[in-house]
């Protein structure tokens, strides 16, 4: 599969979509991102679905839901990697790095020990912003 286009800055929703992810609002962040993800014909909406994933992963966390928030990491991971190690100014390098190491905690920590899990430890999606004029 081919990466799309990944030149240029993030439009003004994925940018709002990882200002939400960051911010650890993973239901809101889905919101914008998913619309985002349905309305693009480009294969670059893959990394939308992706970063989309990736948050929805630490949603079910948040909710308990171990087996969930396991699935949704590992398909997050997986479309994010193909856009490695930047596209439209995002760290998609150190996204994948953060979620895998939160992936691998998820699953060591055990379905009885989820309360353990060290929530500083989710990654923050680096963007590079374009120079204000």
């Amino acid at each position: 599969m081919t990466a799309g286009r990944c030149s240029g800055p993030a439009s003004p929703d994925l940018l709002a979509g990882i200002e939400l992810f960051n911010r650890r609002e993973f239901f809101a962040c889905h919101e914008v991102l998913e619309e985002l993800w349905r309305a693009e014909p480009d294969p670059v909406r893959r990394l939308y679905q992706g970063i989309l994933q990736i948050g929805v992963g630490f949603y079910h966390l948040g909710r308990g839901n171990r087996v969930g928030a396991l699935r949704q990491l590992d398909k997050g991971i997986s479309r994010v990697e193909v856009f490695l190690p930047r596209c439209l100014g995002v760290d998609t390098a150190g996204l994948v790095s953060g979620a895998r190491a939160c992936r691998e905690l998820v699953a060591a920590l055990g379905p009885d020990a989820l309360a353990r899990f060290d929530w500083s430890r989710v990654p923050i999606i680096a963007v590079d912003h374009p120079a204000q004029p």
